[in-house]
């Protein structure tokens, strides 16, 4: 696990301990558990400052963590929007599947955050992304 950096109260920094595996039968795989205490963290965040979501690539877990995030922020039927918008700022970005699954039926959205990720497509090739801005409001396409 990585540590609370310093400078960070401990009651701001949620980790969830995860693997970044697809198998929901694998130890460690991201659980429905995970996604509840993901939503409950972020619900209680006022928006006003950054919040920084990380993993140790930046690639799948924390990608899949912040298009749950803004989904939940942005509301329903953004589910498309929100995932053009992680493909254009964040190439690299090939959100955990199954994590997005669980998070598509604890908010209820039908599949659509699953289908709005297949419909990007894996990111582009990468051993670690990097740093990637996104914004509560996001540009309309």
């Amino acid at each position: 696990m990585i540590g609370t950096p310093e400078g960070i109260e401990e009651k701001r920094h949620l980790r969830l301990a995860m693997n970044d595996v697809t198998d929901a039968d694998t130890d460690d795989a991201p659980s429905e558990k995970h996604v509840h205490d993901l939503l409950d963290f972020t619900r209680r965040w006022d928006g006003t400052a950054p919040m920084l979501v990380h993993c140790w690539a930046g690639i799948s877990r924390s990608m899949a963590a912040t298009f749950t995030i803004l989904c939940d922020r942005l509301g329903r039927e953004r589910e498309f929007q929100i995932a053009r918008a992680m493909r254009r700022l964040a190439p690299h970005a090939d959100p955990n599947r199954l994590f997005v699954r669980l998070a598509d039926e604890v908010l209820g959205r039908s599949g659509r955050m699953i289908e709005a990720i297949d419909a990007i497509g894996r990111g582009k090739l990468a051993v670690e992304g990097h740093l990637v801005e996104f914004p509560l409001v996001l540009e309309v396409e």
